[in-house]
């Protein structure tokens, strides 16, 4: 049988409840017992010295014991003297600030009272007698070895010895009484304490499983699809920090189902356009409305070469996404990879009057660890982008320096450019800047995207800003050698 969560933390509040309570329940039974009977034992002690002071009285003014032999009465008269009966002044009647004047002077009233209901013979037996040679004057057959015995003097020599026969258990039936009082108010706490726990641990209980009741419904509805789930967020402890995670899981989520229906999307876009023109251009050929002749066959040889590159693109995306897109790094000079790359660009930068710019710095020593093909496929996609979207006579300005750790790589063109807020979407999948930069010129806005994962697999970071020509500045930072 199954228990759910609210009963398990009902039974563990309770039993951490019960287990404190017994446990302090019996250090207090025993604490208030042991201090009672150290207490008893004080007032046996301080009835304990008067009484052998009565006897050293006694014994001066007799001259020996003789008159306690003799007269075995007064031996019980005397012990029934120095333990009075009756009962200790109770303390709202004692007087405030201390004893009164004189108070001390007068003989000390008794701490407890007797042992009530024995009468004095058997008090008598609590006490022995012996003689200056321990021979026993009021003492039983056999004495206890650990019997307490207390020297009498009388002109500087022992006369006798008191003793106080040693008893392991109340023999008062008012002290019985009192502990056993104790006992009963001590259990009657202890069961209310109970009680009130088991009172406050259900609802307890219900309080702490209910958000995570919450967090559990939301978890189905989320796992079902429901992307746009979300708990409330009602605590700053643990639970609250779980509430916090379940929503920032939740919103992820929903993003990347977004990203995914947006990518499906846009790859399907992407595929129709060639697709559609083969098809038009090639059904135009079978209806005889267009000859077929070396300017049909080259649009639609075309047409295939774009398709086959969007093919490819997204085939090294996903490669590079899940990790296959294999690196093979070795040392390269970056400078002479960058200049082999701009050198192949030039005529067509000519081609369109386009001013190329370059400064790229190189002392041999200079070297990162990287793959030399990944490499040249991310110059070529970025002068890619710079060939396809600067306007006709605009400038290309391309920098190479070194700093201390690390090798800057910065290519800006002229205009047009891009809004400040659309910069950091150059480098999501299939995104475009449509106002300027769009289909008309080629490209299908994977290049960026595929550009950032070969930036951050070489352990570098690769940023868009507003280029001072008028259009974009794509900055590459890659450490340089041992650094990645």
């Amino acid at each position: 049988m199954k228990i759910r969560i609210t009963y398990r933390l009902f039974l563990v509040i309770l039993a951490a409840a019960i287990l404190t309570v017994l446990s302090t329940f019996f250090i207090m039974q025993w604490s208030v017992e042991h201090g009672f009977r150290r207490y008893l034992h004080n007032v046996e002690q301080t009835q304990f010295a008067r009484l052998a002071v009565r006897l050293e009285s006694g014994y001066a003014a007799q001259g020996g014991w003789d008159y306690l032999k003799n007269e075995p009465e007064q031996w019980l008269r005397l012990i029934a003297e120095t333990f009075p009966q009756g009962h200790p002044r109770p303390p709202e009647e004692q007087p405030q600030g201390g004893p009164r004047p004189g108070e001390h002077d007068r003989e000390p009233r008794p701490l407890l009272p007797p042992p009530m209901g024995h009468p004095p013979r058997e008090i008598g037996r609590m006490f022995l007698l012996l003689d200056g040679n321990k021979q026993p004057v009021f003492a039983p057959a056999e004495i206890p070895a650990d019997t307490t015995l207390k020297p009498l003097q009388y002109r500087n020599r022992t006369v006798g010895y008191l003793g106080l026969l040693p008893h392991k258990r109340l023999t008062d039936d008012f002290q019985r009484r009192f502990l056993k009082d104790v006992q009963s108010a001590l259990s009657l706490i202890a069961g209310t304490i109970v009680l009130l726990a088991a009172g406050f641990a259900l609802p307890l209980a219900n309080r702490l499983v209910r958000p995570i009741k919450a967090l559990a419904a939301a978890t189905e509805r989320l796992a079902s699809g429901e992307y746009t789930t979300r708990v409330p967020i009602t605590s700053t402890d643990e639970l609250g920090q779980l509430a916090r995670g379940f929503n920032s899981l939740a919103l992820t989520l929903e993003k990347n189902d977004q990203t995914r229906r947006q990518w499906v999307a846009d790859i399907s876009h992407e595929l129709r356009t060639p697709l559609a023109i083969l098809r038009g251009e090639i059904e135009a050929i079978q209806d005889g409305i267009r000859p077929t002749n070396p300017d049909a066959i080259d649009s639609l040889h075309g047409e295939v070469l774009r398709l086959e590159h969007l093919v490819n693109d997204l085939y090294q995306l996903s490669l590079s996404d899940v990790g296959a897109l294999t690196y093979r790094k070795v040392e390269l000079e970056l400078d002479a990879l960058l200049t082999g790359v701009l050198a192949t660009y030039r005529p067509q930068f000519a081609a369109r009057e386009i001013t190329v710019a370059a400064t790229i710095l190189g002392e041999g020593t200079d070297v990162v660890f990287g793959d030399p093909e990944r490499m040249r496929q991310l110059f070529v996609n970025i002068f890619d982008n710079a060939l396809k979207y600067t306007d006709p006579g605009g400038t290309i300005a391309v920098r190479l320096t070194y700093q201390s750790k690390l090798a800057a790589i910065d290519i800006e063109d002229s205009a047009p450019g891009v809004p400040p807020g659309d910069l950091e979407r150059l480098f999501e999948r299939l995104y475009r800047v449509e106002a300027s930069r769009n289909r008309a010129a080629g490209g299908a806005g994977l290049g960026l995207a595929i550009c950032r994962n070969i930036v951050e697999a070489h352990a570098g970071t690769i940023t868009a800003h507003p280029s001072s020509l008028g259009g974009i500045w794509i900055r590459i930072e890659l450490p340089l050698t041992g650094r990645c």
